[in-house]
């Protein structure tokens, strides 16, 4: 039962975050293109348009909460949730619940349409008021009322700790926040703390705090960074079907997509994760120590131009990568001859395969 649950709440989270993404990404893009071209004191140059980027992207980002209660609600509940989410979601805003009160908020709505849909009974007359008036406004009000006196206030309260601790961090506090928050990012590569760990770090870019982001970026990026300089220190230690994969692992991690290493990781478990998962808790602990910052949440290398001190960015990127590669090299066994010998026999079988569909007369 809890787990057809926790199936449900992902499928309309995982909806909500499709929505929110491109939000974030282009709203995060005009603030970085503003900071580049307007530098740290963009805010104050108005009528230039390093200035007005800076705008178009604080705007962007103050409909981002709104957005993921209003997708979530529509999720559950179909078009009569879009309204009252969006509204629940502004109203979360507003009380400074942030991010995981529109979370909260969206299933609110969503569940609150659900039942004013089973119990809520008019003549037939007025069914076509249902989905366009009854419904919304029924559901805003009820939603709202509890968001504001009963679910949101709690919430604010959660949301303005955290802030405060991330903003009073300094020194050690700030590099073993980054070394979790790293370790998360990487640990299952592209599985459920990683998909928690960015949910945390996609909620505090939407108030302004950027670290975490950046944290994510290394997190995702190490594993396939590591393993492939580890294959290049010790090829002897990889088989041919994991020197395939890092074919693709590789470029893939330059995007940020970490779920190209998961055949390597499944062929040695124990010694994959622990190296990725140390390799990005030291580089994510250095990163929010040395003050790097991401304000878009994804892209990879591409968008390194646009972080905050991206220089650190690449060196911390760098040491958990190397970090990474040495303990593999060093821990991780010669693959054995056996296991070569299995693959080189597929490979011929399936060339002979291939050869038995050839017309020797034509060539084809």
């Amino acid at each position: 039962m809890m787990k057809q649950i926790g199936i449900i709440v992902k499928k309309h989270l995982l909806t909500g975050i499709s929505y929110m993404i491109p939000l974030i990404v282009a709203a995060g893009i005009c603030i970085a293109l503003g900071q580049i071209f307007g530098g740290v004191d963009v805010a104050e140059a108005e009528g230039t348009i390093p200035y007005y980027l800076n705008q178009i992207g604080g705007w962007g980002m103050q409909l981002v909460v709104p957005l993921i209660a209003g997708s979530i609600a529509l999720s559950i509940a179909d078009r009569p949730g879009l309204a009252p989410g969006l509204v629940i979601g502004y109203i979360a805003n507003e009380i400074e619940s942030g991010f995981i009160g529109g979370i909260i908020g969206g299933f609110l709505v969503g569940y609150t349409v659900i039942l004013i849909k089973k119990y809520v009974k008019v003549p037939n007359s007025m069914a076509g008021l249902m989905p366009v008036m009854i419904i919304p406004v029924l559901a805003t009000v009820i939603s709202g009322l509890l968001m504001i006196t009963i679910i949101g206030q709690p919430i604010s309260a959660l949301q303005n700790l955290l802030l405060n601790m991330l903003e009073s961090m300094e020194g050690g506090s700030s590099f073993a926040m980054g070394s979790i928050l790293g370790a998360m990012a990487s640990f299952d590569f592209g599985g459920p703390v990683n998909k928690t760990m960015s949910l945390f770090a996609d909620g505090l870019l939407v108030d302004g705090v950027y670290g975490p982001q950046a944290v994510k970026f290394i997190g995702s990026m190490v594993p396939p960074f590591g393993i492939g300089l580890s294959f290049l220190i010790t090829r002897y230690k990889y088989t041919k079907i994991e020197r395939e994969a890092l074919k693709a692992a590789v470029p893939m991690g330059i995007c940020m997509i970490t779920e190209g290493v998961i055949p390597i990781a499944a062929r040695d478990i124990i010694r994959v994760v622990t190296a990725c998962s140390l390799g990005s808790a030291v580089g994510g602990g250095l990163s929010m120590t040395l003050g790097v910052g991401s304000t878009v949440p994804h892209g990879g290398l591409l968008v390194v131009p646009l972080m905050i001190n991206p220089f650190y960015f690449l060196m911390c990127l760098g040491i958990g990568t190397v970090i990474t590669a040495t303990i593999l090299s060093v821990w991780k066994p010669a693959a054995k001859e056996d296991e070569n010998e299995a693959i080189n026999d597929e490979e011929t079988e399936e060339e002979e395969t291939d050869l038995s569909g050839i017309d020797f007369k034509t060539g084809m």
